[in-house]
């Protein structure tokens, strides 16, 4: 088996930097070299499935929606830490289209607790969290997951398994800040690969301000004019004429992170 066969990876950084295109261009890049890979939205903007092409009635609905399989799974009065999650990345989850080569891709919807309803909060999240794990540690396939913007999701230690993290930031002040923070973070969860992806940068070469925490410099991602046309009328980030740049791009993020 190849790295990126079974390489798992989380991609982060602050709000509305393109952490989610960057997600679908990746699982895009890694399926058209005949890799299979799951996307996982674990992100509240629920935006990754629009990023990858599918209209909305084809978005599977956010896991954390879910208060059947919360219930069942992680129960309503003693709630069991360890519940069987095997089967629910394969049934809540929708095939995305396959173009002749590429990969099949799988989109998986986590969702917000915050977002799940009347339901328990505490359950909820167990369940996703467990789901994440299992994504993580037990999927042979190519697994990436579209963080919530912010700090917090590291905070709390929802990727502490993923072999690498993206993080993803704007050629600004505030953002790179918020991507040093990450950064620094993730350190502290003991995940060793580290890169940044600079997107929207006019700059092929551009010097980047010395913040500790600061991932190293893995590709930089131009303000691409195709997607800028299509972003009213179309949601999906995909098949633009841009493409070939963005492929080098993923392909030098990928290389950064192999072992």
């Amino acid at each position: 088996m190849t790295p990126h066969a079974g390489l798992k990876l989380a991609v982060a950084g602050k709000g509305g930097v393109g952490k989610t295109s960057l997600t679908a261009w990746l699982g895009d890049h890694l399926a058209s070299r005949g890799y299979d890979v799951w996307l996982v939205d674990a992100d509240t903007s629920l935006s990754l499935g629009a990023a990858c092409g599918l209209a909305p009635g084809d978005i599977p609905q956010p896991l954390a929606t879910r208060e059947d399989l919360v219930r069942s799974r992680i129960g309503s009065g003693l709630m069991s830490l360890t519940p069987l999650v095997d089967d629910l990345p394969g049934e809540l989850s929708v095939r995305l289209p396959r173009p002749p080569g590429y990969g099949e891709r799988r989109l998986l919807v986590m969702g917000a607790v915050d977002a799940a309803g009347g339901g328990c909060a505490c359950a909820a999240n167990a369940l996703l969290k467990a789901v994440l794990s299992h994504m993580v540690l037990g999927c042979r396939e190519a697994v990436l997951v579209d963080l919530e913007a912010g700090v917090e999701h590291l905070g709390r230690g929802t990727v502490e398994h993923v072999d690498g993290l993206v993080v993803v930031s704007e050629p600004s002040l505030r953002s790179l800040r918020t991507a040093a923070e990450v950064g620094r973070l993730a350190e502290g969860l003991g995940l060793s690969r580290r890169v940044l992806a600079l997107n929207r940068c006019a700059s092929a070469r551009p010097e980047l301000p010395d913040l500790p925490g600061l991932p190293k410099l893995a590709a930089v991602i131009p303000p691409l004019a195709g997607l800028c046309e299509r972003q009213l009328t179309d949601g999906s980030v995909l098949g633009l004429d841009e493409a070939p740049g963005i492929a080098s791009a993923c392909g030098a993020i990928l290389d950064a992170l192999s072992p």
